[in-house]
């Protein structure tokens, strides 16, 4: 495995890859890297000739007060993992590398991007679509492999790249969950050992709720109340409990099919996102 720093030492390698007609496979990570990640990038091995991975911290998706200067780096493990399974590049560039200090543009997705998360961390959305679109200008993959725990981070890049015309196939991988259930995050370092039994509840809720939805004897909004009631009773601060269209991200109605559970909450200092899609048969009625 080579590790490139600068943006230069990374296009170089890249366009030799593309002169001799290789194709290439991206996976964007902000490090501290685990099993699901290293999913990622095994289904990225099978999706191209050659894989690039990035270990990023990006600052501008952090909002005042987040752990931006707390969070887990731990990049001389991850290259030890990605060497162990044969990654070819790995992207390791400070912050002076990829923002100029009088940086003025931003990429914005509209709309989807403030809501759920984007409401509760403004700005977040711009961030991970400004560097996103970076990232892809200096890998100009073929494929970019992402996972599927922040729903609503792919389906903000999957429309930043289908407006953008960017000519970068955009795969969603399915969430590696520890055994208990809870989705595998660089974040669950951060929890208690008395907090990491009851986090897997979050994935419980998901499943209740999919259970209900599927039964088709409730209202989606009562449904989503009994969740976030649920949540609150385990010890969580709810922040959003939502049954959306899987499309868009707007509310469902009775009439949508393709559906995926939103949720996020904090568990002490914690903020654990999960969520589950799935497809129900078109006429099934929740009143």
């Amino acid at each position: 495995m080579v590790t490139v720093n600068t943006i230069l030492e990374l296009q170089a390698a890249v366009k030799a890859w593309r002169s001799a007609g290789e194709s290439i496979a991206f996976v964007p990570t902000m490090g501290n890297l685990h099993a699901g990640h290293l999913h990622l990038v095994s289904v990225a091995k099978t999706k191209a000739d050659r894989v690039v991975v990035s270990i990023f911290v990006n600052p501008t998706q952090f909002g005042a007060g987040e752990d931006f200067d707390t969070y887990p780096r731990t990049e001389q493990e991850d290259q030890e993992k990605l060497k162990s399974i044969e990654t070819d590049l790995l992207f390791l560039p400070p912050v002076a590398e990829i923002y100029t200090p009088d940086a003025q543009t931003t990429v914005s997705v509209s709309g989807m991007a403030n809501l759920y998360c984007g409401a509760s961390r403004p700005g977040h959305f711009n961030g991970v679509a400004t560097i996103v679109c970076k990232l892809f200008n200096m890998v100009q993959p073929t494929v970019a492999v992402f996972g599927l725990k922040d729903f609503q981070q792919l389906t903000v890049i999957r429309t930043m790249t289908r407006d953008l015309n960017m000519p970068v196939q955009i795969i969603g991988v399915d969430t590696v969950r520890e055994s208990s259930g809870l989705a595998m995050s660089s974040r669950n370092g951060y929890l208690s050992a008395a907090e990491k039994t009851i986090a897997p509840l979050l994935y419980q809720s998901l499943n209740t709720a999919r259970d209900a939805i599927l039964a088709g004897n409730q209202p989606y909004p009562d449904i989503e109340q009994h969740a976030l009631r649920f949540l609150q009773q385990a010890g969580f601060q709810p922040d959003y409990f939502s049954v959306c269209r899987s499309s868009d991200l707007k509310n469902a109605t009775l009439q949508d099919t393709d559906l995926v559970l939103l949720a996020a909450a904090r568990l002490g200092k914690t903020r654990l996102i999960d969520n589950i899609y799935f497809s129900k048969e078109p006429g099934m009625n929740a009143d």
